[in-house]
């Protein structure tokens, strides 16, 4: 799934009660991708690392910096999002709901990430089984999301909001 979609899907799922919590909720749904390829597109950006083209369809995977896979492997396993979750639940004496909005990225992804690309690790560092989903960029996937996505927001602050008036 892309980046802003997921976001999106965080901060209506998870971010509704308030501004705050969507904001959080959202920053938290990105974030999984933000710190794994956003550090390397940083860098690519400032001309502090080179990597494939993007521009020619999914590139091979062996060109993209070993840091890479791993802090994907890292943001990307249920493992890891359920230790960390429960670590921030246990100091704050109760759930940050907004953090689920990563849990929900992992679900996302496992389906909408073929092994050809960055299939995702969800069960890292205990096992390497990975599922061969369709990939989001298939049109059936893409289209579905934003259709969906433009659904629930006019449904939640069009609709909702006369229902509740």
């Amino acid at each position: 799934m892309d980046i802003i979609s997921h976001g999106l899907w965080g901060g209506i799922i998870f971010g509704r009660e308030n501004k705050k919590d969507f904001f959080w909720a959202f920053v938290i749904g990105v974030a999984p991708d933000l710190f794994s390829f956003g550090i390397f597109t940083a860098m690519r950006t400032l001309g502090l690392a080179s990597g494939p083209d993007w521009g020619n369809g999914v590139p091979n995977a062996s060109l993209i910096p070993v840091y890479v896979h791993s802090l994907y492997n890292f943001t990307h396993s249920l493992i890891v999002f359920a230790l960390v979750f429960a670590l921030v639940t246990i100091i704050r004496r109760k759930p940050f709901i907004p953090m689920l909005a990563w849990f929900l990225h992992i679900l996302m992804d496992i389906p909408t990430h073929s092994t050809r690309f960055f299939p995702t690790p969800f069960l890292w560092p205990i096992s390497t089984y990975k599922i061969n989903g369709i990939p989001w960029s298939h049109p059936v996937i893409f289209f579905s999301d934003i259709v969906i996505l433009f659904i629930l927001y006019i449904w939640f602050f069009v609709i909702n909001k006369k229902i509740k008036k």
